[in-house]
């Protein structure tokens, strides 16, 4: 049925989005608004994206009830949303057309000259969001959609005037399938989403599967130092483009310089020729990986090598990527939406280099399914910290199985030699650390559930503190 249904059919009637505050979800609504739909959407709680689509005219219910779809013309659903949802039962009952957010974002891309998605199991927003700032800084009027949201667009989209659009093309639930890229970045191919999937050679040949829909007189633009994307990507009769550290790849570096504190200088390689040098304006070696690939796209869809090198100068990252959210009593506190183990210890390694004093982290696992099948790598992707706290496991998307939680996590840690401790709710983990934290000290919170709550706890209460006087 979902293969019948045309977004274009519902102009000017009312979209209901299910999981409306998800990265992705709420993105497409503020997409949909711009675009003359009238969009209403449901969520389990009020998430940090729900006030910017309130403000963009939705409106949103807390909470999942069969009445919320009641008068809606036309459903959409993520992923991660089961058919038992009350809502969907609901739409099904009452035959309201439903299609899957993957879907959703395949049809509005479509017709477009240069569709460029961007996958990887790390690093997607903040390529999609390095690109998108440079197409815009070089007047090249994308339509963007980021699963994050970006200050040099004021949100997660942007509806443009040009054949280009560009977004994230992720792997869970095999969603990416649903796309038609001309343009496919590949960033990685790593074990996640094991959900979803077998094991990571059942990944490895999912993105096989999303690179073959490129066509023939499209690009592919992949990882070469990274074995599985440079397998995948020699298959194809597409034109071939790789980046990385080797010289082995079409984009690569030389004069590589990184300062204290994790941000990378180098010269810009392209086939044998320095084209550029780059200064990033985001720490990290990962983020010289993705800076790479970012410029590798954008002189694809036209811009200058060194028009490029410049933005990336001053590109700061998107919200909830090692962001800055407060100093107190002379602590750095930071958020990263980091929610797996090489994305926690890429994040630490960050936070490392920053910190003067002694370094927090706080995990908040997501998903049980994701803890089991990583839990090995949980016990020691903090190791460079001074102290770990883990909260409880947000369960999002999944039922509590009863014989997993985050107190095995904490023991895994303590017999692999990390001092680590177990604080299962915000209050707790906020008044472990202002108990202990020293000026010099920096405090990184990590996960993609709703642990940047704890943030904005944090800084509530020193308002509140600051205007009692104390």
């Amino acid at each position: 049925m979902e293969d019948s249904i045309r977004i274009s059919d519902f102009k000017e009637k009312r979209v209901h989005l299910i999981g409306i505050g998800g990265s992705s979800m709420s993105g497409l609504a503020e997409m949909l608004v711009d675009q003359g739909y009238t969009v209403s959407g449901s969520d389990r709680d009020e998430g940090y994206l729900i006030p910017h689509v309130r403000e963009k005219g939705c409106r949103v219910m807390i909470g999942h009830q069969a009445e919320n779809v009641h008068g809606a013309d036309l459903i959409v659903y993520s992923a991660a949303i089961p058919t038992s949802n009350p809502e969907r039962k609901e739409a099904a009952r009452l035959h309201i057309p439903s299609i899957e957010r993957a879907e959703l974002l395949g049809q509005l891309m479509e017709g477009f000259p240069k569709a460029v998605g961007v996958c990887g199991a790390h690093g997607k927003t903040t390529v999609t969001s390095m690109i998108s700032q440079i197409l815009l800084e070089n007047h090249m009027d994308p339509s963007i959609h980021i699963g994050g949201r970006l200050d040099a667009i004021g949100g997660s989209t942007r509806v443009g005037h040009s054949g280009i659009f560009i977004a994230e093309a992720c792997e869970f639930n095999r969603s990416f399938l649903k796309m038609h890229p001309t343009v496919a970045v590949v960033l990685n191919i790593d074990a996640d989403h094991l959900d979803c999937y077998s094991d990571i050679d059942e990944i490895e040949e999912t993105f096989g599967q999303y690179l073959k829909k490129i066509p023939e007189n499209g690009v592919a633009i992949g990882n070469g130092d990274d074995p599985r994307v440079r397998r995948q990507i020699e298959k194809l009769c597409c034109r071939k483009v790789f980046f990385g550290d080797s010289e082995t790849n079409h984009w690569t570096l030389s004069h590589l310089n990184e300062d204290e504190r994790g941000y990378s200088s180098f010269d810009l390689i392209h086939d044998g020729v320095t084209t550029a040098h780059v200064r990033m304006g985001v720490p990290g070696s990962f983020n010289r990986l993705n800076g790479l690939a970012a410029i590798a796209a954008s002189v694809e869809l036209g811009v200058d090598p060194q028009s490029a090198a410049e933005t990336l100068s001053h590109f700061v990252g998107a919200h909830r990527r090692f962001e800055l959210t407060d100093i107190i009593d002379g602590v750095e506190i930071f958020h990263d939406y980091g929610h797996n183990p090489v994305e926690m210890r890429n994040a630490i390694s960050i936070a490392r280099k920053r910190c003067r004093g002694r370094l927090w982290a706080v995990m908040q696992p997501h998903t049980f399914s994701r803890v089991r099948t990583l839990f090995k790598q949980y016990l020691t992707c903090t190791e460079e910290a001074d102290f770990t706290l883990v909260t409880d496991i947000c369960a999002a998307r999944e039922p509590d199985p009863g014989d997993l939680n985050s107190g095995m996590i904490v023991e895994g840690m303590i017999r692999n030699g990390l001092r680590a401790r177990w604080t299962p709710s915000f209050d707790e983990t906020e008044e472990f650390l202002r108990s202990n934290w020293k000026e010099g000290d920096l405090v990184i919170t990590m996960g993609c559930g709703d642990i940047n709550l704890l943030n904005e706890q944090i800084h509530q209460h020193e308002m509140n503190l600051k205007k009692e006087g104390k």
